[in-house]
């Protein structure tokens, strides 16, 4: 499987609340399927990236994940939402050329990073990151690192290296899932869900608009 070292995004859900604060009409990350009832206004939410994220410890490796599904991220606040939007509209070119390469319209994106906390040099193993859903485990499609030197798979302590993850739009956030690194499994994303729905609905009473039905 290649790392894909360049820049570019797949535009797919663009769709942007009208007079929503603090929005810019940039090409969204796309949703993994059909969950437009779970689409809220972008602008108004308040979580943390913090909030959303999944994070597992192997060996020196600390590895924090959050998905970019266009659902999860426009719960957070306005300056988050606009920077994962940035970054994925960063990768268009690359999302472009895997969509060409694979036949798929869309995909699941993941930002991952791997930091090193031990003395030394530190491997990793990206393709080692796995994510199970719906009953399947997906390993990434492919990987688009974000950080210099990531292709080396090597982690100096207290250094972080980033990439954006290519998983099959099956992959469903909407749902309970397991995220797992090496041997250190998180299935913490069943207890984050309920937060994001409790978040979804106050971004829809700030936002003034109706839960669809």
């Amino acid at each position: 499987m290649r790392l894909t070292a360049c820049a570019g995004v797949l535009v797919l859900l663009a769709c942007t609340a009208a007079g929503a604060p603090n929005s810019a009409a940039t090409p969204a990350a796309p949703a993994a399927r059909d969950s437009s009832r779970l689409l809220v206004p972008p602008g108004y939410g308040s979580l943390r990236q913090e909030d959303i994220a999944i994070r597992l410890k192997v060996q020196g490796v600390q590895v924090q994940a959050m998905p970019l599904d266009e659902t999860v991220i426009r719960l957070l606040s306005p300056d988050s939402y606009r920077a994962m939007r940035e970054l994925v509209n960063s990768q268009r070119g690359a999302l472009e050329a895997i969509s060409r390469g694979t036949a798929l319209r869309s995909f699941s994106l993941w930002d991952v990073r791997f930091h090193g906390d031990e003395p030394g040099e530190t491997p990793f193993s990206p393709m080692e990151f796995i994510v199970t859903s719906v009953g399947r485990d997906f390993r990434p499609i492919d990987v688009i690192p974000l950080s210099a030197g990531f292709g080396r798979q090597r982690l100096q302590q207290r250094a972080t290296q980033r990439a954006l993850y290519v998983f099959d739009p099956q992959v469903d956030v909407n749902q309970p899932l397991t995220v797992q690194y090496e041997t250190a499994r998180n299935a913490d994303w069943s207890l984050i869900l309920p937060r994001l729905e409790r978040e979804r609905a106050l971004v829809r009473s700030r936002a003034g608009v109706q839960k669809p039905s």
